[in-house]
């Protein structure tokens, strides 16, 4: 409208201006996403792209999905293991965007606003200088399909892993750690899962940035819930954890992740229960996944 070669509130002000009576106009409620009104223009949409309320995501996307819509939508990475999201996940209704979830998020942000400095510097190396702020925890969830996502994961062997990795809790070692209250394998690190495993592998979230739905089934997540097909294989009676400093708390944590029986008890916060024939370290939210048959 303006001809500065970019389409923005400007030219929606110009538009408005222009001709009261065309198709850009002003809401008449406060723009919530839950009302009649935004559902009607919902009804009418093709694809959504929006950066939707973090504290109402799940709601957001249930939406979305009830109304059957495409979606390109930024979401936070911890949104993999609400039990709502996760299901999508699982069921192949939904999935991670193109832009990796590893990568920083910069966002403009109005002018005056409070950005921590080193967010500030962090965007700046980013080529984003002034008003602008990043997001290490943030991507980008949809249900369209690209092909970064049916791009094969390459892999070592087990016995590969064991000699050549680059991760130090992998190099050297002669086995993987079994889970004490799930029957699968903890994988620490995305690159290092073995092409020749059969069996079910705990990996860290941030494996969805590589999931390939060619190569791999995903069949649960460390919750410590029965909604998904990898349930507890345990549950802890009386669990506790034990502080640094010899004070023990609620360890109701042991049964919500997978556990890891430890040999020694370590320096740090570790767990004990009842039933647990040693100290236990829990582990951050696993995605439980296998390789294909082919």
């Amino acid at each position: 409208m303006d001809g500065d070669g970019e389409f923005n509130l400007k030219d929606v002000a110009k538009q408005l201006k222009a001709n009261k009576h065309n198709e850009w106009m002003p809401l008449e409620g406060d723009g919530d996403f839950r009302s009649e009104e935004c559902i009607n223009l919902l009804k009418q949409t093709d694809i959504v792209v929006t950066n939707p309320p973090f504290s109402l995501f799940r709601e957001y996307v249930k939406q979305l999905v009830d109304y059957n819509k495409r979606l390109v939508i930024i979401g936070n990475m911890n949104a993999i293991t609400y039990k709502e999201i996760f299901s999508l996940i699982e069921a192949n209704r939904l999935w991670l965007g193109a832009t990796g979830n590893g990568s920083d998020m910069v966002f403009a942000v109005p002018n005056g606003s409070e950005i921590a400095e080193s967010d500030r510097q962090k965007a700046a190396r980013l080529g984003y200088v002034g008003d602008y702020t990043r997001l290490g925890n943030s991507c980008w969830f949809t249900n369209l399909d690209h092909g970064r996502r049916h791009q094969p994961l390459p892999l070592m062997t087990m016995k590969e892993n064991f000699k050549y990795s680059k991760h130090k809790e992998i190099k050297g070692k002669i086995k993987y750690d079994k889970y004490d209250n799930y029957d699968a394998i903890e994988v620490p690190f995305t690159g290092a899962i073995p092409s020749d495993y059969k069996g079910v592998m705990g990996v860290p979230i941030s494996f969805l940035d590589k999931y390939n739905p060619d190569q791999f089934e995903i069949v649960g997540l460390t919750s410590g819930r029965d909604e998904f097909e990898s349930r507890p294989s345990k549950r802890y009676l009386n669990p506790k954890q034990h502080n640094p400093n010899g004070s023990e708390s609620n360890g109701s944590k042991a049964n919500t992740r997978a556990t890891i029986l430890l040999k020694n008890i370590p320096e740090g916060i570790y767990y004990s229960a009842d039933n647990a024939s040693g100290p236990l370290r829990i582990v951050y939210a696993r995605i439980l996944i296998k390789h294909k048959r082919k």
